[in-house]
């Protein structure tokens, strides 16, 4: 396997020749300097060196000079090395396609091409750029899940699944973005569509020993422990873990801290809506540090997103890069930002074909984004991976005991308008129904032809839907209806252990071509900036990583996502 180095892992010092210095009395002039009479002295005609003290002199300074150039060498080898790559200005913009898997590109890929018509041969933006394969177990299981697999990136380290920048002892480890923060003095950020305290994020700006201790999380985000404010910029959906629980109709907080007030005492500027985004200055100064939540929970899958309420994942990298290098334009000390298309996932998860694939676009769109301006900024890297893969998605399936035709449909997908999610909360609103009934009719009517694109829906399909009343039984009935005719299938609701694919493009891309482990990643970018995260996390060994109010279950994904159960991870 490839081992992933530092730029500067380094350095060679070659020559093709020796150098001979001979010296004779023909060369001797009476305007010779008594240095150089000594120096030649200390040959005799055959070359041999003569029992002078002279000659002593000589070697003396040799000797002298040899022990400089060794120091020297030295030097730059462990501690001049350090210093250049913390003396050079950088740029690393990290994107995490939660959830995303090969066979997930060649789908999007596939319809993209297919639907727009466009050459055999096309390349998506991230086609464009793939550079090897991550692998993406954790500690305690070949399957990883996304805190373990986003701590592999924020720690350069091995965790059990679940846990946020913590070790499998349950201490804190030092994450790349503290260290960037504190030892390079760079700007950092968090973009994401999930909720700012879900665990990808929550790994490179917090410490807990479970993923659902988002309370927490929170709590960490807005500088609430040692190290103080570490995130300079977030911007994502899942405001109600700064709500207070007070306020019933808003926060999924299970205590009454106010942490939104509390951030704005600490400094940030907050905002919570397209029109305060649409405002924002990146010139402006005193903007950061800038905290921006879309929505309660997560955004909106992408294929439900209204612009004119939520921005896109592109708009949001866009400005975040916009607004970070506006802030680090006079410094000396550049940017560490993560991206995340955290919805991509949860698509998979829900086994929603067209919500993933429309999600695995908008993360096209941001890639394409970020391109852009590593090619305006050439000290910039953009390193894209993906956690794990979700839902054993394959782009085929076999739908009776015949041999199948090689074949699937990508225009299945096309007329499609809303995620089963949204569909389902539509449904489970209403009284289950029967065939002469009203929901019977809107399923009939609206459900499949208008929301769904199936205009085929047969008598017990539509039966089906009318009638479920469980949450996870009625997304299962929808995610068959469009997949079944796409001929895509999916093996789990969960992960699985498949390699993921590793893009990189811009400055020092190349050393992460070949097959990585996911703490690899990790480690570049720990010496891409020339981190020393142990310093870090001797620092915030004794810092809390319980929640004080542990969630309950049933009732805590209840109130923090009305039918949308997702991972389960408890303590």
């Amino acid at each position: 396997m490839a081992q992933v180095t530092g730029p500067y892992s380094a350095i060679a010092r070659d020559s093709s020749e020796g150098a001979h210095v001979h010296f004779s009395d023909n060369h001797r002039d009476s305007s010779a300097s008594a240095a150089d009479i000594e120096d030649n002295d200390l040959f005799d005609g055959s070359g041999h060196l003569t029992d002078t003290l002279e000659g002593r002199g000589f070697w003396a300074t040799v000797v002298f000079l040899v022990l400089v150039s060794v120091t020297g060498i030295f030097w730059l080898y462990f501690d001049g090395i350090n210093w250049m790559r913390q003396s050079k200005k950088r740029n690393v913009i990290l994107m995490i396609s939660d959830g995303f898997g090969p066979a997930s590109e060649t789908m999007a890929r596939n319809f993209v091409q297919q639907i727009n018509q466009l050459p055999v041969g096309y390349q998506s933006p991230l086609d464009e750029i793939l550079v090897g394969s991550s692998r993406t177990r954790s500690s305690d299981s070949l399957v990883t899940d996304s805190a373990a697999g986003a701590t592999a990136f924020s720690c350069g380290l091995k965790t059990y699944n679940g846990a946020i920048s913590v070790t499998d002892d349950k201490t804190p480890c030092g994450t790349v973005m503290e260290a960037a923060k504190l030892q390079r003095g760079m700007a950092t950020g968090l973009v994401v569509t999930s909720r700012i305290t879900h665990a990808t994020p929550a790994s490179f700006s917090a410490h807990a020993l479970s993923r659902n201790m988002e309370d927490l999380i929170a709590e960490y985000q807005i500088g609430n422990y040692t190290l103080g404010p570490i995130v300079d910029l977030m911007f994502g959906g899942g405001q109600c873990h700064f709500i207070p629980n007070t306020n019933s109709g808003s926060s999924c907080r299970l205590d009454d801290r106010d942490l939104w007030s509390d951030a704005k005492a600490a400094g940030f500027n907050t905002l919570s809506s397209r029109k305060e985004f649409d405002t924002l200055d990146a010139g402006d100064a005193k903007l950061l540090p800038l905290l921006g939540t879309f929505a309660s929970s997560h955004m909106d899958y992408e294929i439900d997103r209204d612009p004119k309420v939520q921005p896109s994942l592109a708009e949001m990298a866009d400005k975040a890069l916009q607004i970070l290098s506006s802030a680090t334009k006079k410094k000396s000390a550049g940017f560490f930002l993560v991206i995340e298309g955290s919805r991509i996932d949860m698509a998979a998860h829900t086994n929603d074909p067209a919500a993933h694939l429309r999600d695995i676009v908008a993360y096209w769109d941001a890639v394409s984004v970020v391109r852009k301006f590593v090619d305006e900024n050439p000290d910039t890297v953009l390193i894209s991976v993906s956690d794990h893969e979700t839902g054993g998605f394959s782009v085929a399936k076999q739908l009776t005991p015949e041999y199948p035709d090689y074949l699937w449909k990508p225009e299945v997908l096309k007329p499609v308008r809303h995620s089963i999610e949204f569909i389902s909360a539509q449904l489970l609103g209403q009284p289950a129904g029967d065939s002469q009934g009203t929901k019977y009719k809107f399923v009939r009517d609206t459900v499949f032809p208008d929301w769904m694109g199936v205009k085929d829906a047969s008598h017990e399909e539509i039966m089906a839907v009318s009638l479920e009343t469980d949450s996870v039984r009625l997304r299962q009935l929808l995610s068959n209806a469009i997949s079944d005719r796409a001929q895509i299938g999916w093996a789990t609701h969960g992960h699985s252990a498949v390699d993921v694919n590793l893009y990189a493009y811009g400055k020092d891309a190349d050393l992460l071509r070949g097959n990585h482990e996911n703490t690899e990643i990790g480690q570049f970018v720990i010496d891409a900036l020339g981190l020393d995260l142990q310093a870090v996390t001797a620092k915030i060994r004794g810092e809390r990583v319980v929640q004080q109010n542990m969630p309950v279950k049933a009732e805590w994904l209840g109130r923090r996502d009305a039918d949308a159960p997702e991972h389960e991870h408890f303590i």
